[in-house]
């Protein structure tokens, strides 16, 4: 089953099906609920990121959280970053296979925050 074309096919067919009930739910989506928003006025100025863009920049802060899901973001990028490299090659190391693991768990334990004490 690893060479066979089924999975493909497969793959295939479930895109189209759900490329398909998107564009459907696109195109009924105005008639379902187009009645309910015929009078909600409309805002034509510009918005970026959370503020307007010509208020000077002392009334509007930002909060603490987009400064802490822009780190989680880094941080996990980058963790997968080495992480999907290093799971392709692990086959590749032998008799080395426990300290490598080893070595991947102490790298994801400094990302996440946990201590490692090293001798």
């Amino acid at each position: 089953m690893e060479h066979s074309p089924l999975t493909a096919i497969m793959a295939i067919v479930v895109a189209a099906g759900l490329i398909g009930a998107m564009l459907t739910l696109s195109a009924l989506a105005p008639k379902i609920i187009g009645r309910r928003w015929k009078n909600v006025p409309i805002d034509e100025t510009p918005y970026e990121c959370g503020a307007r863009p010509f208020e000077p920049i002392e009334r509007h802060r930002f909060s603490v959280k987009f400064y802490l899901v822009a780190m989680l973001f880094i941080l996990f990028d980058i963790e997968a970053a080495f992480l999907l490299p290093w799971a392709v090659t692990f086959k590749e190391f032998a008799g080395q296979k426990l300290f490598v693991l080893g070595e991947m768990a102490v790298f994801l334990g400094k990302g996440f925050g946990i201590p490692v004490l090293l001798p």
